[in-house]
Order: C-alpha cells, then structure tokens, then sequence
C-alpha cells in the first residue's frame, strides 16, 4: 500500500469529465495507460486506491491503464502528486517514479506434475568450444544488423579477475545467495553436476574468475516486451525460439546459437545489457537482466526447476518473477557490463567463460583462438569492395584486473585468410575474369541450383537459381588447398568441401561458392534459393543435406537437386581449372581416364580389372614429382605385372613420357625392373614414385602430371 495516499485528494467537479474518457495521448516517451500501471505496481497501489484518491470510479482509472482513455492536463498533475513526482515526469514517461526497486535472483520453482530437467537440453546441442561461441553469438549479432550501410561491430573483452576485483564482482551478482543452490545443484551426481562441481571448487582454490563479454553495436538490441513475443523475449525467456526479423537473410532457424552462451560459462551464468533501436517502456539504455541455467535442485527442502533470472521484482503476473530493469551506469559499471558507446546492441557477460575441448587453457590462447575462429568464421563478411562496406568487424581484447594484458586485436581477414579475401573482394569489385592465366586473378563461373516447389501451394514449378563460383590460386601459407567454401544469407560459411575428381598436379587453389543472398543479389530467384537451403542445414548449419524440414516442405526430389548441385558445383571447378570431363565411374577421373590395366600372364583371367583407390601427390624442393598410388585388384589366380609410366599433360602435341627416378613398393607388391609385381590373391597394393627432375621437358609447376599404369611388355605370370 502507498504510504500518505490520504494526504492527497480531488474532488474538483471539472475532473468528472474524465469518466467519459478521453483522446489517447501520443506525446512523450511510453504510452501511458501501460507507464501509469507499472507505476501502480511499482508504489503498491491499486487502481481502486488511486480512483478513491482522485475522486473517480475505478473504471476510469482502468480505461486509462488499458489505454481506451487518458485523463486531462488537470488529472494528470493530480496523479503526478499522488505518485509524488513532478509534472515533467507524468508527461515524458521516460522514468519510472520508484527508480530502483531491490533486484534479486528469482528461481523457477519445480514442475508441479513431478517432472524434472538436468540440464538445458539446447546446450547440448553445440560444444562449449570458444570457436562454436564465436560462430554462432557472432552469427547472431550479423542477423540482426540494424543499419545495412554500416557493418555491425562485434567487441570480444576476456577479463580475468582476482582479490578485491572477484569480490567487488561477486557481490554486485548477489553471489551469496547463489551458493546454496550451486552447492545443491552440483551434488546430484548428473552430467551438468560433475561440471559444476569443478567449476566451484576450482573457484575456491584459485579465487580467479575469467569473463567474457561479447559486445554488438549496430544491431538490433534486445527489443520487445518482456514476457510476449519479441527480441528480449526469445533470448531471456525462451528456448528454440529463433524470432529472427530481418528478412530471409538469417543464418539461424532453430534457436540455438544463443545456448552456446550459456554452455561457455562453467556456471551457466550470463548477465545482459542491452541498448535497443526502439525504445520499450519509453527508454532504450541498459536494460538489464541476468540468466542462470541450472539443472533441478533442492534447498531447504524446497525444489527448483533450475532456471533462474536477476532483476527486480515482478508481481503483475500473479506469481513473483524476476524482469529486466533499467540500470544506473554505476551498476552497468560494478556488473562489468558497461558499454563504451550508446549505440543500439547488446552486451552479452559468459560468467566463468572457458574452452571446453581443452585447446585453449590460459588466456592467450583463449584469446588467439577467439581471433582465428572470427577470421575462419567470418572472413567473407569481413571483407569490404570498392563500393560495398564489410558486414561485420571483430577485435578480440584481453583484461586482467581492469588493465590490459593482450591489446585490441582487430581481425584482418586479409591478413588470414588472403587468397579468400582476395576472391571476395574481386568479386565485390566486378574485378573477376572468365579464366585463370595470372597468378593473383579470380575466376568467376556461374552454377545451376534448380529447387524444387514447396508441397504447399505449389504448382508444381521449379526454380533455377544461379549461384556464382570464385576460384583463384592458393597462397603459399595455406594449409589447406583445394578446398571450396560454401555460403549464404550474410556471408555465412555453412561448409568446407573438396571437390571430387581433381586432376593430379593441378594447380593448388581455394574456391568460394555463393548461393542465395551471399550472391548479392535480390532477384525472386534468390529469396527461393536461400529458403531451401537453410531448409537443408541442421541445427550445426554445418552442410546442405537431408533434414526432416526440407522433406516436409519440398515435393519429392529435394535431396536428389541437392546432390545435382554438389555435381555441378565440381564440374565447374574443373573447367576453371582446365580439367576435360569424362563419363567413367570409378577412381579419379585424371588417372581414371589414363589409367589402363590388365590381368598379366596365361592361365584363368581376373573377372574385372584393377582400378585406383586413392591418389596423392606433391612437388619435391628438387622439382621432381613424388605420388603415391593405391590400387584395388579384382580376384586373380595369376599375379599381375604391371609397369607405371609418369607423363607430362601440356596445352598441345602428345604427352612427353618422364623417367623415373625412383618406384619403391609401399603395400603387398614388389618393384623388378620398372615393373609392379604383385601376387595372386592380394586384393591391394600401393607404390610410390619420384620423378628424375632431368628428364622434365619444362618445370614440373607447369605441368599436370598423368600416371598409366600399363601392362608389362612381355611380363609373365
């Protein structure tokens, strides 16, 4: 109840006009029917109280909260002096009257049928690697870039933080009142448990603490209302609700990637800030709230589902809950959530941050990890052109104690990843070409997707979607070659493949595919394309496949244009690389074609011929060819002989033949004179070979190798 209600009251006959109610007001910040209910609640007052105050009925004052209604200038400051503010402060709505209220930790009491959950499920659903956090917060910030003339800026702050600094931290998280139920929940002896368990003790040991905060500016903040659908909502509140607004672009659909939030903190802990693009209760700066997942626990014989959320006080849902509050900046500043600009976003704080797979045990290389999983993740988006900005940008800075221990470190995606970022930027520029005959030079190609209709309302139509090939030569650092990156949406890269049926000795190369909006395009194509593939990708968005979504949603055939898609995207692989198609099935296509083997000696012959498995080659310093072979060899009763020859494949005139330098047997067969022995039965075999640099007609760089493996001239069982 408000104290000194009776203190105040108006019966001025020309507030009787105010039962009939009245024009909705649009000046100021919120609107007031749902401002003036808030502060009702947030005084402990009823409407009934406030009615008999003002000398009006109750449905008055309701007409006014459920905003049917808003009372005259005159009621106003009367309500104004009944709520004990200022008559600025009735008109702008952009504060509450009671600023602060107690926050405080609220814990989901336990189901009443008895069920019981160990854990959040969602969590589980991703490693509690800093590369998955990386990918998947940074994927989440991109979805909800706000301005699409400026690139959304991503901040990753590690802090680690010891003696008064822990203490100062611990006590503004209410930690004190979270050690029984941490205590509770990490003796149940269940998965989530046994971690927890460690997590605490490791705390009490070492009386360290790391955090990590992700920051986002230009995006999209945490908009909505608190319970209801929206933005805060699908975060703070709910589980596999993706609530993405921005179009089709997303590279999220299920939900997820905000889990991964709460699985890189060891105590399930994550405190937000968020600045939002449009305002909520008349104000958009620090609205604050924490979350606690935990799994099902009891303290002092009462149990909790497991969940928990920090904030003040909520009674307007019947039952006493935690919400979200608009902070001061000195308690931003003591919760270690303080933003350094106004700008829209939201500041996500991973309480006991760490790298799950063990790679990264100490800060450094938590932090080196972080900028190499940003540059892998998100060096297409990265990437500026002459009249395009990036999407994103990405530092990653470590603290200890409030000073700096590892500086900014800005990803470069050049510096990373430079032959991709070169291919990008090219295309970004219109600077590609049609074939490859420099060094540095992209080639660009088209590729057929054809996608299917949807079962619902289709006409039975398909579309064709032109998705766009990039390749160029691989820099000499890479450590990994010919390798293609697939993408979408936003530049995201949903997989790394290696193209089937490349020529041996073909020139190393990296390759980007584009498809649906990662074209850059917004034909009608585009939107069609971009569906069906995030239809195609589970929750890992980590490869375009069979998933229950797109065989529910696209007619018969779906996974079949898929595997026609891969197909293609190969093919013109090849052609940018100067590789002639062939028809045959079996082994690479290089040596499939050239590769011509017989059953040698009298007797029964083999019911089929020897085929290559498997082949791998380099060039030496020297210059000379080194490759390896494995072949498969059809049942014989007779041995086979069989001679490898090493040709030169040039732009014109025959094959020139090239020495041998050396043939060493590696698996079940012998080398006799030039020739591959290997006897009856034996199913495989393997060889390697180096060729005599002095008998290369031009630099082995230059040239593809082609390997025959020929019956032997004269050779006998």
């Amino acid at each position: 109840m408000f104290d000194g209600v009776s203190s105040v009251k108006y019966a001025l006959t020309r507030l009787a006009g105010d039962r009939r109610g009245g024009r909705v007001s649009t000046d100021g910040g919120e609107d007031f029917g749902p401002w003036l209910g808030r502060q009702l609640r947030r005084v402990d007052m009823s409407q009934t109280q406030l009615a008999d105050t003002l000398g009006l009925t109750r449905a008055a004052v309701s007409a006014w909260v459920t905003g049917r209604a808003e009372p005259r200038e005159e009621t106003k400051r009367a309500i104004a002096a009944v709520l004990g503010t200022d008559e600025a402060a009735i008109h702008n709505r952009t504060a509450d009257v009671v600023a602060n209220l107690p926050v405080r930790w609220h814990h989901r009491p336990a189901h009443a049928d008895g069920g019981r959950e160990y854990g959040n499920a969602a969590a589980f659903a991703f490693a509690a690697d800093l590369s998955v956090l990386a990918r998947e917060a940074t994927q989440n910030s991109v979805d909800e870039r706000l301005d699409q003339t400026k690139p959304v800026s991503i901040r990753y702050t590690m802090q680690e933080l010891s003696g008064e600094h822990l203490d100062a931290f611990l006590a503004a998280v209410h930690w004190s009142s979270l050690e029984g139920h941490y205590e509770s929940a990490a003796s149940t002896g269940q998965k989530v448990a046994l971690s927890l368990r460690a997590a605490l003790d490791d705390l009490a040991s070492e009386r360290t603490l790391v955090l990590l905060r992700v920051d986002d500016f230009n995006a999209a903040g945490l908009t909505g209302p608190e319970y209801d659908d929206g933005r805060f909502a699908a975060v703070v509140r709910r589980q596999l609700d993706s609530h993405k607004q921005f179009g089709g672009r997303a590279g999220g659909s299920y939900g997820l990637g905000k889990a991964t939030l709460w699985a890189t903190s060891r105590f399930g802990l994550v405190l937000i800030n968020s600045t939002l693009s449009s305002p909520h209760e008349g104000r958009n700066q620090r609205r604050v709230i924490g979350r606690l997942d935990l799994p099902w626990h009891e303290v002092d014989g009462v149990a909790y589902a497991g969940p928990a959320w920090f904030g003040e006080p909520d009674t307007d849902r019947g039952v006493a809950v935690s919400r979200s509050w608009w902070a001061d900046e000195a308690t931003v500043r003591s919760l270690q959530l303080e933003r350094p600009v106004a700008e829209a976003g939201t500041s996500f704080l991973i309480v006991g941050a760490h790298d799950a797979s063990g790679d990264a045990t100490n800060l450094q290389e938590m932090h080196d990890k972080l900028v190499r999983s940003l540059a892998d993740g998100f060096w297409a988006a990265m990437v500026a052109g002459r009249d395009a900005t990036p999407i994103v940008e990405a530092s990653v800075t470590t603290l200890r104690n409030g000073q700096v221990l590892i500086p900014e470190e800005r990803v470069d995606p050049h510096r990373v990843h430079p032959a991709l970022s070169r291919a990008m930027q090219a295309y970004l520029n219109g600077e590609t070409v049609s074939s490859l005959s420099a060094g540095e030079q992209v080639a660009r190609t088209d590729v057929p997707l054809v996608i299917p209709p949807l079962r619902a309302g289709s006409r039975g139509r398909s579309t064709e979607h032109s998705a766009v090939l990039l390749l160029t030569a691989a820099d000499d650092q890479a450590d990994r070659i010919n390798r293609i990156i697939c993408m979408r949406g936003n530049r995201m890269t949903v997989m790394e493949r290696r193209p089937q049926d490349l020529p041996l000795g073909a020139t190393p190369f990296l390759a980007v595919l584009l498809a649906g909006y990662a074209t850059g395009r917004t034909d009608d194509d585009v939107a069609v394309a971009e569906r069906f593939l995030r239809a195609s990708e589970p929750p890992e968005h980590d490869r375009w496949d069979r998933t229950e979504e797109l065989t529910s949603s696209y007619e018969r055939g779906a996974l079949s244009r898929l595997h026609e898609f891969r197909q293609e995207i190969d093919r013109a692989v090849r052609r940018l690389i100067g590789k002639r198609e062939v028809s045959s099935t079996a082994g690479p296509s290089a040596l499939r074609e050239l590769l011509k083997l017989d059953g040698a000696g009298s007797g029964r012959r083999a019911s089929g011929v020897p085929t290559v498995h498997n082949v791998s080659a380099h060039i030496e310093d020297t210059g000379a060819w080194q490759v390896r072979v494995d072949i498969r060899l059809p049942e014989a009763q007779d041995r086979w002989v069989l001679t490898p020859v090493a040709k030169f494949d040039v732009r014109s005139g025959g094959r020139p033949t090239v020495a041998w330098k050396s043939l060493t047997s590696t698996q079940n067969c012998h080398v006799d004179d030039g020739n591959l022995i290997v006897e009856p039965g034996v199913r495989s075999a393997a060889f390697v070979g180096l060729t005599d640099r002095g008998s290369h007609p031009v630099n082995g760089a230059f040239a593809r190798l082609i390997v025959e493996v020929q019956k032997a001239r004269g050779g006998s069982s």
